[in-house]
């Protein structure tokens, strides 16, 4: 790693993370941004895309019809989620906003998407006549001064989760990545779903009052019974995210031209083979010359606590090899509740022309750890809550792990392996943190 790059890394994030501390558990951004007026505040209110980050952004909260007739009527009955862009005197424009069933319940889910956006523009917005501004930015067409987002997986509804919501919106992320087990609601439990989506609406604004948006995959305990099962035994997660994942539970998302998201169902409504697989590889060759390429999934191929022999044989059979054939930089994974931080590996064996995973899934989720001494695929683990801030810069990627008190646990980065070269051309480098207790 550049140590000048490196240096200004971890430095930003650093004093990021100790405004962080001294803020506490508060509305972050929002009160110094200008948000004087809590009349209308929707407590689980977030964002999320659909479709090209650079151009659209989807509102989403849920409630019910009822509570607020001044907003939540109008966002029903008329176009009235407006947007415009951010500072001045804005000309307003209307997004037609349409209401949903949240399962389970009397409440509605309220989304408005908004499109015909400039990229990498800041953009406020508010929800009906009566209610105080919100702001975001789009995302950029070009990569041209660098970004970062943060990701993880295995939330839930506490205290850990909460504090590591905090850790991640105070590093100024551009967007989330949560991989599965957002709220633990099994299918069934709409509470939890609230209780993850009030944390997250709350807690996840930059510094400068921006709603950081999210992007999810599914997990175990998005699903009514887990594994192989239909859409309709994830009728919660769905509610929330079907407008990305409109006709199956793993998608694409292409960030401008240098930047694509492969999200994957490891196995809980879709399964690894077959379709999945076969769209895996067509959708890893299109991509394969992009300046960077993450897979996101669940289930991990590359275990760091449940048995490596087991947990994930599905994913080394189909989606490795592809991995490995289309020039993936990196994968995320979760559902083991540790830090954890694999070798390059090609055919599960260390190799300097591999792939990195990284993960494993403790946002708000712990337990014991295997070590390197006993996985030899495994370079770095702990036993941490923990989020990953990813940097990146041309065609390299920076990679930091940062557990709940906000201690850096590891530090890496990446390059892009030209595909000429190819399975040659990958460069790895690392610089080691002590690792939690």
């Amino acid at each position: 790693m550049p140590s000048v790059d490196r240096r200004s890394f971890l430095g930003t994030t650093v004093r990021g993370l100790a405004a962080a501390i001294a803020a506490g558990p508060t509305l972050l951004g929002r009160a110094n941004a200008g948000f004087t007026d809590f009349s209308f505040l929707p407590d689980t209110l977030f964002l999320t895309w659909q479709r090209d980050p650079t151009t659209t952004m989807t509102v989403q909260w849920v409630g019910h019809a009822g509570e607020h007739p001044d907003i939540f009527f109008s966002a029903v009955q008329s176009p009235l989620a407006r947007f415009g862009p951010g500072g001045g005197s804005a000309v307003w424009s209307a997004a037609h906003t349409t209401a949903r069933p949240f399962p389970y319940t009397d409440l509605l889910v309220f989304r408005a998407e908004l499109t015909g956006l400039t990229p990498g523009t800041e953009y406020q917005f508010r929800i009906g006549s009566h209610a105080e501004n919100y702001r975001f930015r789009t995302m950029p067409t070009k990569a041209t001064n660098g970004l970062s987002f943060v990701s993880g997986g295995d939330c839930g509804v506490n205290s850990h989760a909460a504090a590591v919501n905090v850790l991640a919106a105070r590093q100024d992320p551009h967007f989330a990545v949560i991989g599965g087990d957002l709220a633990y609601d099994n299918g069934i439990s709409p509470q939890a779903v609230l209780g993850f989506l009030r944390n997250y609406s709350r807690y996840m604004v930059d510094s400068a009052g921006r709603l950081i948006p999210m992007l999810a995959c599914i997990g175990n305990h998005e699903v009514i019974g887990g594994y192989a099962k239909s859409r309709e035994a994830a009728p919660l997660f769905l509610s929330l995210f079907d407008g990305l994942f409109r006709d199956h539970t793993f998608a694409t998302l292409d960030f401008g031209d240098y930047l694509s998201l492969v999200l994957l169902d490891s196995g809980h409504v879709a399964p690894i083979g077959g379709e999945q697989a076969d769209w895996l590889g067509k959708s890893l060759k299109d991509r394969a010359e992009r300046p960077h390429v993450f897979a996101v999934n669940h289930v991990p191929a590359y275990p760091s606590y449940r048995p490596a022999d087991s947990t994930g044989a599905g994913n080394r059979q189909f989606w490795v090899p592809q991995f490995e054939q289309h020039n993936v930089d990196i994968v995320l994974e979760h559902h083991d509740h540790t830090f954890k931080r694999t070798h390059p590996l090609r055919g599960g064996h260390v190799h300097p022309d591999g792939v990195l995973y990284l993960g494993d899934g403790s946002w708000g989720q712990i337990r014991a750890v295997n070590g390197p001494e006993s996985r030899p695929y495994l370079a770095a683990t702990g036993q941490a809550y923990h989020v990953s801030l990813h940097r990146l810069e041309g065609n390299h990627r920076y990679h930091m792990a940062l557990d709940e008190s906000g201690k850096i646990v590891d530090v890496c980065s990446s390059t892009k392996r030209p595909m000429h070269r190819r399975p040659g051309g990958y460069r790895h480098a690392i610089a080691s943190r002590p690792r939690p207790n």
